[in-house]
């Protein structure tokens, strides 16, 4: 049983092969029917040019038997029966005369429907006799015994010694034709099975390289299947993209992990060790503040992978969003954060629509880490203001502080994962603004780092404006 379903799931799956066999195939035996059918329509004219030329030749010979003075208008026996004779039946003739109406004749035949000029050659038409369907040859001769007479002579045959020749030579040519086309199937066959082999070079390429992501090349890929390669060498990209995240994340973790762990070892040790209550509680709180900054590390680790996730939809992608709406309403998420932070925390903005094509999550995320960079590094008793404006074609997301600010030589590395600047405390984890970079990247923003009015530090990012409505 199992053998046989094994077998079963094998046949029902889509082959290459078979597919290529039936789409020849298929048409191949359609064109031998069609070959037979127009053969025996090819046959069945020449059948009917050889008898319509025979039909011809009797009613002329027909015609010479009436002229004969020595039949004096009356046909021999011997004459009958030639002109009667066929072995499927019998051929039918007639002669009138324009004077003295009917002649010799067995069978009464009707005309073409159209005039027979007199002395041209034998008219030939198809006629019936009865129901029986019969192909007839008529002319008009001058009576030779009488100078004011004209005779119409007809001849008529059935049909099925026609038939039955176009059908002989049918038969005869089938067999050639058959042979010819086992021949061609065979030559399909074969050429299926030779054009395939094609791939067994790129088959064998791709099971020697093992774990091997790289592109597929293109050097020895059939042009038939070069979409199909392509295809696979895009996909490769986004699983080395996915890989390259996941040993990215991996290592940041590592990295940035080991230092808190280590000290959140080191101040619960020193808390076993150690009986004077006032520095076990300073052991706590170095451990609780090691904890907190762990868990934000790994927080944000996890959001700038997700940011650069090959995922999420691209720029054009994204759906419609206001940021007159979304900012300000981030922005009052935040106020009582700052309140007890001591940080005066503002809105600047108009009530216009300030649409641009995004991510209305990832927009959040962008003001949360803007807001959070700001509060860190401004401090208490400073101010923060969020700010959206519409600057030509581009809509400008700033946060500005009035805090001590970044020296110039800083504020091009401002951005980069890991980077804080010289002289602040270690509790920030230097990805923020990555972040942000990685975000306004998808968001097809340009971000920039400078001096605030109030001498702290402005962070713009500008946003492809779209139309207004």
């Amino acid at each position: 049983m199992p053998e046989r379903r094994h077998a079963t799931q094998r046949s029902a799956r889509p082959s290459l092969r078979r597919r290529l066999l039936t789409f020849l195939l298929v048409p191949v035996l359609g064109v031998l029917l069609l070959d037979a059918v127009v053969a025996y329509f090819v046959a069945l004219a020449y059948s009917n040019r050889v008898h319509d030329a025979d039909l011809s030749d009797s009613a002329l010979t027909l015609s010479e038997m009436i002229g004969n003075d020595a039949l004096r208008g009356e046909l021999t026996a011997q004459a009958r029966f030639l002109l009667e004779y066929d072995p499927d039946g019998r051929n039918y003739y007639t002669v009138i005369s324009d004077r003295h109406g009917r002649m010799i004749g067995n069978a009464d035949l009707a005309g073409p429907g159209e005039p027979v000029a007199t002395d041209a050659p034998p008219l030939l038409y198809d006629t019936f006799l009865g129901h029986r369907p019969l192909r007839g040859a008529i002319m008009r001769v001058p009576n030779r015994h009488d100078d004011s007479d004209v005779l119409t002579i007809t001849v008529a045959e059935n049909l099925r010694d026609r038939h039955a020749r176009a059908r002989e030579i049918l038969l005869l040519t089938l067999p050639i034709e058959a042979l010819l086309i086992v021949a061609v199937l065979s030559l399909v066959w074969l050429g299926v099975s030779h054009g395939l082999g094609v791939l067994e070079p790129l088959t064998a390429r791709l099971g020697r390289r093992g774990h091997d992501l790289g592109p597929i090349g293109e050097e020895d890929v059939p042009i038939e299947i070069l979409p199909l390669t392509r295809t696979i060498d895009d996909l490769f990209a986004r699983m080395r993209n996915m890989i390259g995240l996941q040993e990215r994340f991996i290592a940041d973790a590592a990295h940035q992990l080991r230092t808190p762990l280590a000290g959140i070892q080191l101040h619960v040790e020193r808390y076993e060790a150690i009986a004077d209550p006032a520095q076990r509680d300073e052991a706590l709180r170095h451990v609780h503040r090691l904890a907190a900054r762990a868990a934000r590390t790994s927080a944000q680790l996890l959001a700038l992978t997700r940011t650069q996730s090959p995922d999420l939809p691209d720029h054009d992608g994204m759906s419609v969003i206001d940021l007159a709406v979304i900012v300000p309403e981030s922005v009052a998420v935040r106020v009582h954060q700052a309140l007890g932070l001591g940080v005066d925390l503002g809105y600047e903005g108009s009530d216009a629509p300030l649409d641009v094509r995004g991510d209305a999550l990832q927009v959040q995320e962008v003001i949360d880490n803007l807001v959070d960079n700001a509060f860190h590094y401004a401090g208490r008793g400073h101010s923060v203001t969020v700010s959206t404006t519409r600057d030509g074609d581009d809509i400008v997301l700033a946060v500005d502080d009035d805090g001590p600010g970044v020296a110039d030589v800083f504020l091009e590395q401002l951005g980069e994962r890991f980077f804080r600047v010289p002289g602040t405390d270690e509790d920030g984890t230097g990805l923020g603004l990555a972040i942000v970079e990685s975000i306004a990247e998808r968001h097809a923003a340009r971000v920039r780092f400078m001096h605030a009015a109030a001498g702290g530090l402005r962070v713009e990012l500008r946003f492809p404006a779209l139309p207004a409505a």
